[in-house]
């Protein structure tokens, strides 16, 4: 049953604009009315508040604040291998945040971007190679560790947890796309090996990823990740369009987004925690989302400054690309 706070504003608002758009009460009343009904219909509850516990705040007895190695490491070891997951543990983060891809034959296997040509020796896109040739690149060729970590493969997803449950580390897996093959993978993934749903949870940019995941699996802990302002800017602030119509326009829908983020699409995913861009994280944000329930990670934290304000202020999880010393973002 839905309570009263955030979705009494979420559907006052709704009225309001279809008032303002249908000049008719009574359309916006049935508009309201209509997204009560599918919302109550439709959402998922999070999981039990004891399992989200122990995924998001594995150190908490300890008094520890979670910090998650984001690709593994980026900065450490080659991202999203097995040698970042095994550098991350020896580092001492709580996990790691991992991200999936698929090859051309449907193999799910952790890759960040849509194409090979950054952080190996191929080129092209991920899911225009087989498996088999995949597996011949070298995944540490351009890493600033090069010489370290020469003929570092490609892992699957299964290696990855493999490795991951042996060094006892919580995985993040961010999935980007496929929601459908992504939902089957991680679902055969979590029947393999159950100790998951204590230990690991699924995070996307896209709510619609989420909501697949919770459909497929309503017992797995999920996350949405946000930045404000990610339509209609780059992560450097810089716009991505220079045609004034297209910024006016993005920048709505930017505005509309991080409003659904806030009143609507956490608790029609049923998610346990958000993931945000580190510079939009303060004390009354993370004091906003604990009265809900829902843990604030911030991403990516890359210098002492930031994490130690992190550790003793907002004493909430975040992800960084090193844990042995101030980096770039990747």
């Amino acid at each position: 049953m839905l309570q009263v706070g955030d979705e009494a504003v979420c559907f006052w608002a709704v009225f309001l604009l279809g008032a303002l758009v249908t000049r008719s009460a009574s359309a916006a009343s049935l508009l309201a009315a209509f997204l009560y009904v599918f919302v109550a219909m439709f959402r998922f509850p999070p999981v039990p508040p004891d399992q989200a516990a122990r995924v998001l705040r594995p150190g908490a007895a300890a008094g520890g604040v979670p910090v998650l190695a984001n690709r593994g490491g980026s900065h450490d070891a080659p991202e999203n291998t097995l040698a970042a997951i095994r550098e991350t543990s020896r580092n001492g983060a709580t996990g790691v945040e991992l991200d999936l891809s698929f090859t051309a034959d449907g193999v799910p296997v952790l890759m960040h971007d849509e194409t090979l040509d950054r952080t190996t020796n191929g080129s092209g896109p991920v899911n225009n190679i087989a498996f088999v040739q995949l597996r011949r690149l070298d995944a540490g060729l351009r890493h600033r560790l090069r010489d370290k970590y020469v003929g570092e493969r490609v892992p699957t997803l299964q290696e990855a947890v493999e490795e991951c449950l042996r060094h006892q580390l919580t995985i993040v897996f961010d999935v980007k796309g496929q929601p459908d093959e992504a939902a089957a993978a991680l679902r055969q993934t979590y029947r393999k090996f159950p100790a998951l749903y204590n230990c690991s949870m699924v995070a996307s940019f896209e709510p619609k990823v989420v909501y697949k995941m919770r459909r497929t699996d309503p017992g797995m802990v999920t996350a949405l990740k946000h930045r404000p302002w990610r339509l209609s800017r780059f992560s450097d602030g810089a716009p991505r369009t220079l045609s004034g119509w297209a910024r006016m326009w993005t920048a709505v829908l930017d505005v509309l987004l991080d409003w659904a983020h806030h009143h609507l699409l956490w608790r029609l995913c049923g998610v346990s925690a958000l993931f945000v861009q580190k510079d939009f994280v303060s004390p009354d944000y993370v004091r906003y989302w604990a009265e809900r329930g829902v843990e604030v990670v911030g991403w990516t934290v890359n210098t002492g400054v930031e994490k130690d304000y992190y550790h003793t202020l907002l004493k909430s999880g975040y992800s960084t690309d090193s844990l042995l010393e101030d980096c770039g973002s990747y």
